[in-house]
């Protein structure tokens, strides 16, 4: 009986040690995650008004955009914002894309629908000429096909235009 008592010891004192090593190894492991990429020399952005040469054009969404992506790269990095020539990350672009298709079809009648906005993204990096670009982007929405297109971009609005100013954004700073 007195080898079962010491291994039952010897077992509880391992087990201890093994939890105690373990919360120990997750309280002192750090998680980081390298999303965002900028030199350090890098300190100033400007963001040019975005514009809006889409056939349909939602008079809101170029402004709002323009905006929230300010306020994107704002709160997630430590660039100093400017309206000077000289930025050293210069952004423009403009909405090339707005449009609705439809997706389902139930009898003779749209059950769902599909907003597509496209935009064109200029990128020049005042420090480093070859870092400069010009890409498209493309995200789709989609809605219920009961709702007018009036409806569905008051009901859409806050996602796209986080989703767009996302996309954007990682396109410019992400390390992908």
């Amino acid at each position: 009986m007195g080898s079962w008592l010491a291994r039952k010891k010897q077992w509880e004192l391992w087990f201890f040690s093994a939890i105690l090593l373990s919360c120990f190894n997750f309280m002192t492991c750090r998680y980081s995650f390298k999303d965002v990429s900028i030199p350090p020399e890098v300190k100033t952005f400007r963001v040019n008004p975005l514009e809006n040469k889409a056939q349909y054009v939602n008079i809101q969404l170029a402004p709002q955009l323009t905006e929230r992506l300010k306020q994107k790269i704002i709160s997630t990095t430590r660039l100093r914002q400017t309206n000077d020539d000289d930025a050293h990350y210069d952004i423009s672009g403009y909405v090339s894309q707005y449009y609705t298709s439809t997706v389902s079809i139930t009898g003779n009648t749209a059950t769902g629908n599909r907003l597509t906005v496209g935009f064109h993204l200029i990128f020049k990096n005042t420090l480093d000429e070859k870092k400069n670009f010009e890409t498209d982007l493309t995200r789709t929405f989609d809605f219920d096909g009961n709702l007018s297109l009036s409806q569905a971009e008051q009901s859409l609005n806050d996602e796209i235009l986080k989703n767009l100013a996302d996309e954007i954004f990682n396109k410019i700073f992400s390390n992908w």
